[in-house]
């Protein structure tokens, strides 16, 4: 029988035809790298070598499709991130590095704890930066369709690191995405607002606290930080708290949160200031509350998480000596699958909620709300298990 011989060497052979073509997809790929390069002005040997280097990486288109079984709560999240072990570890390098953060919180205004939340976030404090190559993953990603302009944009600015002399492209490494050094900056985050802060001549994210440090308070001050200020602080909410109020596009002076009834965690008034905050409610009405400000929104341009700015702050206020959240709370995470069916749900009972993807974004929380608002339900926008029960209900299913 010649049929299984046949059969089983055509597919060697559709192998080799289709890494041959994506290997000639990526050689044209990275000819248009350098003509943008080239009209970018960036022509020196040493960047046009590196463009000549860079590879194709698969695992990293495989990284950048890869989708979590379930959506993470932000219980677990928060417990992950804030630790114990982190916390004590942030102490520590609190003392150890005072001169320094001092410095930077006089000549940028940013607290010591705060850079010491981002760095311990960002890298657990240095202790992992990335091995991959920052010119593959950025090459990588620009030669695929998905993100092509923004990845084009992040390699131009890294072979402007390299053109600088910064850092060579051997020793640039960092994420898959391409986040580099001691606070995972993207390049187009160190070309805009790294400093060189032990005035050696050069801007190290990698080697060099100094610079890690200096250039992580210039750009948290670039993006408006306010010195000062805090960045929010758990609160909590009267009974019978309008909680479509709670919302990052909904912001109030504090005397009138308070006039809402809103307190400190503990229960006392909040304190008398000229400033607006919003509230925030990451795990839903049954979670944790938090009136968040000025400084929350830009930590949140640092990273688009609420999550990630909540723990952020939340470790910055441990490290410096503040205790753990007041609230007790459980959480059951839904799978993605589940999300997509509350996605499909609430388009069919006419909440638009958007395409299903199974991601709980801003569209899908507004949708939410909606149906809540409708069933006379706390429209808190946060999608549980409850939630699902409701509209399977709402749709004559049990």
């Amino acid at each position: 029988m010649a049929y299984p011989r046949t059969f089983g060497s055509f597919f060697p052979a559709v192998l080799l035809i289709a890494t041959g073509a994506a290997e000639a997809s990526f050689d044209a790929c990275r000819d248009r790298l350098e003509a943008e390069a080239r009209d970018a002005g960036i022509t020196s040997s040493s960047a046009m070598a590196a463009i000549a280097g860079v590879e194709h990486r698969e695992r990293i288109i495989e990284l950048d499709r890869s989708q979590p079984e379930f959506v993470q709560t932000f219980q677990d999240y928060l417990d992950q991130r804030v630790t114990r072990g982190r916390v004590e570890r942030g102490r520590e390098l609190l003392e150890e590095h005072e001169d320094l953060l001092a410095r930077v919180h006089g000549d940028f205004g940013v607290p010591p704890a705060y850079v010491l939340a981002f760095w311990g976030m960002e890298t657990n404090f240095g202790s992992y930066f990335g091995r991959v190559p920052v010119l593959d993953a950025l090459a990588t990603l620009a030669c695929d369709e998905r993100r092509s302009r923004f990845f084009t944009s992040e390699f131009l600015n890294a072979l402007r690191i390299v053109d600088a002399g910064d850092m060579t492209a051997e020793d640039m490494r960092g994420s898959w995405a391409g986040a580099m050094g001691h606070m995972q900056f993207m390049p187009s985050t160190f070309t805009a607002h790294a400093v060189d802060y032990d005035g050696s001549g050069r801007t190290d994210v990698w080697n060099s606290l100094e610079d890690a440090f200096g250039s992580a308070g210039n750009y948290l001050r670039d993006i408006g930080w306010q010195p000062g200020q805090r960045w929010g602080r758990e609160v909590q909410l009267p009974d019978g708290f309008d909680y479509g109020l709670a919302s990052m596009d909904t912001r109030k002076p504090l005397a009138e949160w308070a006039g809402h009834g809103v307190r400190t965690a503990a229960g006392n008034p909040l304190p008398q200031a000229d400033m607006e905050g919003s509230i925030v409610l990451p795990a839903g009405h049954d979670g944790p509350a938090f009136l968040v400000y000025d400084n929350f929104r830009v930590i949140m341009r640092w990273n688009r998480s609420v999550s990630y700015a909540i723990a952020v702050g939340h470790l910055a206020d441990r490290i410096a000596g503040l205790g753990r959240l007041q609230a007790d709370w459980e959480e059951e995470a839904l799978s993605i699958d589940q999300v997509e069916e509350i996605q499909e749900r609430l388009n069919a009972l006419g909440h638009d909620s958007g395409e299903p993807d199974g991601l709980p974004g801003p569209k899908t929380r507004a949708a939410i709300r909606s149906f809540q608002q409708d069933v006379g339900q706390p429209a808190d926008g946060h999608p549980n298990h409850g939630l699902l029960e409701a509209l399977r209900e709402a749709s004559g299913e049990s």
